[in-house]
């Protein structure tokens, strides 16, 4: 997003410019040039600040007081208005570039149409590209100060990932925000890890979390967004939670869901957005390492975790274990790489994967139990 909200003229001046340009040359002061153009102090200030375009009637006063003709002076706004335009187009066709628009078609969050500039604004719900900017702007500043250089991801992919997922929100009513009856549901859902079918424990996870005042939505991350979950607050009463389940395994899938509802519980709003784009135990920013820390805990308590490192490759051991502190072998497995008891390629065969197929076919059926 840099390269679009960075992009400003700077080959070609604006016409207020050259009127303070010929001023100065003219050894005349403002006071002075104010007096002769007979035109109120603020209005005189508002021209030499490029608030005022230049029209006829100015264009006459100013060929008068400073010289040149009066259609040097149109032609000096007009060319720059045209300039603008085309700058304009150019900053919407880079920015319809930097979307991924080939996968906002094929999941059909857009229509194919021809006019896909349109289609992208009504998407994000904002009239022109200075709107979309400024209220995604935020996402550039998070983003960048939470990953590393060589983990980089495209800002408007990820926009579009969070926009779809407040367009599903918007279709989950939810009760009211409360904090306290989020985490004893975090509890009770807890178990739902070690379903093996997302047309069993999505549902049940969408349905429970709204009645805490929590949206859930289920996004695959298109082209450029490596994000895994992101949390915010819609308003006062309805909180927001994206998963994309990246990677499509169970104890990716879950972490990712208790770190984030770790974000809500422990009321981090010093940003407006979180956005995790990399699972790591070593991360630097304090609110990460605890929300972190709290997914840990909920889904394998600190009392259990010396035993992990007893398990090793011993399957028996680690189904029992998983049973035990009732989460999937997967997680079990997921949590002795995450805290470094084994190496990430190892013992990956009990985690559970998921296909998109049964994803969406768990959403379709839960939207349609709505309707």
């Amino acid at each position: 997003m840099n390269n679009i909200i960075d992009l400003q003229p700077d080959w070609i001046s604006e016409p207020y410019q050259t009127i303070i340009d010929i001023i100065e040359d003219k050894q005349m002061n403002f006071v002075d040039f104010g007096e002769k153009m007979e035109y109120p102090k603020s209005y005189v200030e508002s021209l030499l600040n490029g608030n005022e375009s230049i029209t006829y009637e100015i264009a006459e006063k100013l060929a008068k007081v400073l010289g040149g003709s009066t259609s040097f002076w149109m032609r000096r706004e007009e060319q720059y208005r045209q300039y603008l335009e085309k700058f304009e187009e150019i900053q919407n066709e880079k920015w319809i570039k930097e979307l991924p628009l080939k996968d906002m078609i094929r999941y059909r969050w857009i229509s194919d149409s021809s006019d896909v500039y349109k289609s992208c604004l009504d998407f994000f719900g904002v009239d022109n590209l200075d709107n979309w900017m400024k209220r995604y702007s935020e996402l550039e500043l998070n983003v960048n100060f939470r990953t590393s250089r060589a983990y980089k991801s495209n800002i408007a992919s990820i926009a579009t990932w969070i926009r779809q997922g407040e367009l599903q929100a918007n279709n989950i009513i939810c009760d009211a925000w409360d904090p306290e009856l989020f985490l004893e549901t975090l509890y009770k859902l807890k178990p739902l890890t070690r379903s093996k079918r997302p047309q069993a424990f999505l549902p049940q996870l969408i349905t429970e979390c709204a009645k805490c005042g929590v949206a859930v939505s289920i996004v695959p991350s298109p082209s450029g967004a490596r994000a895994s979950g992101a949390t915010k607050f819609i308003n006062d009463k309805k909180a927001l939670v994206v998963l994309s389940f990246r990677h499509l395994s169970d104890d990716h899938f879950w972490f990712t869901f208790f770190h984030e509802a770790g974000h809500l519980i422990m009321k981090h709003k010093s940003q407006n957005i979180f956005i995790d784009l990399e699972r790591t135990s070593n991360t630097k920013n304090e609110e990460e390492r605890e929300a972190n820390i709290f997914a840990g805990e909920l889904l394998i308590s600190e009392k259990y975790r010396a035993q992990m490192k007893n398990l090793r490759g011993n399957k028996r051991k680690i189904i029992s274990f998983s049973q035990d502190v009732g989460v999937s072998p997967g997680i079990v497995v997921g949590q002795m790489q995450h805290l470094g008891i084994i190496e990430h390629n190892y013992l990956n065969g009990y985690k559970r994967y998921f296909d998109w197929e049964d994803i969406n076919e768990s959403i379709f059926n839960l939207q349609n139990t709505h309707n």
